[in-house]
């Protein structure tokens, strides 16, 4: 992968998407722009560890469906190295799960790949300046998810976060060993919080811990 060297009055963005063409698309958005300028692009999260400390680009576009490595975890790798460089996702992913793991892996920006040009650019701009761009269906989740947080708080304020998403789950009709594993925990973990759960709704079962969820955020 050729990098180029970056002129000092414009931002440096780097790109890792494995699709060739929209590669060359975004790059040449890029290119075009005023005050901007493409430092590298990466068909892969292999070549982005291996160029990118060495090239220290501003911004680092990224696809989430990378081949190898997944651009959440990519990030994961890259923002130790790359401290003061800004991540931005680009990606089809909308649901809640890819948001805020990649919010919480680093990346300070999420925009879907139907972004307009000028919006795109826009969007770096942002976030070279501090900001932190989303599209504006991904920052209505973002903001839902924040007043569900806050409606469960009012409802279990006895519960602690973690019990109340083990709740969550049990509630949706997951097993233990599927909260186990969507919650990234042991299953004896699980029993626990359920034990916790249990007392602290005084209920003795799954069904009367469920219906009582349900009475509460009805």
């Amino acid at each position: 992968m050729q990098v180029k060297q970056m002129s000092k009055s414009s931002i440096g963005v780097s790109i890792i998407e494995n699709d060739a063409t929209t590669r060359q698309i975004l790059a040449g958005w890029i290119n075009q722009a005023k005050g901007f300028h493409c430092v590298s692009k990466h068909a892969n999260a292999a070549s982005a560890l291996l160029q990118l400390p060495e090239a220290k680009p501003a911004i680092v576009l990224l696809d989430i469906d990378l081949p190898d490595l997944n651009g959440i975890q990519c990030i994961g790798r890259l923002k130790p190295l790359l401290p003061e460089t800004q991540f931005v996702m680009l990606t089809v992913h909308e649901d809640g799960d890819h948001i805020f793991e990649s919010l919480a892996a680093g990346a300070v920006g999420y925009l879907i790949k139907e972004t307009p040009r000028e919006e795109l650019i826009a969007s770096l701009k942002e976030a070279h300046e501090g900001g932190s761009p989303m599209s504006g269906s991904i920052a209505r989740k973002v903001v839902q998810s924040f007043q569900r947080a806050l409606v469960k708080k009012a409802a279990f304020p006895d519960l602690a976060e973690r019990e109340q998403e083990v709740l969550e789950l049990l509630a949706q009709g997951f097993y233990y060993k599927e909260i186990a594993q969507s919650l990234r925990i042991s299953v004896p973990t699980v029993s626990t919080y359920i034990r916790r759960i249990y007392n602290k709704l005084r209920v003795r079962s799954r069904a009367r811990a469920v219906a009582k969820y349900n009475q509460r955020l009805s």
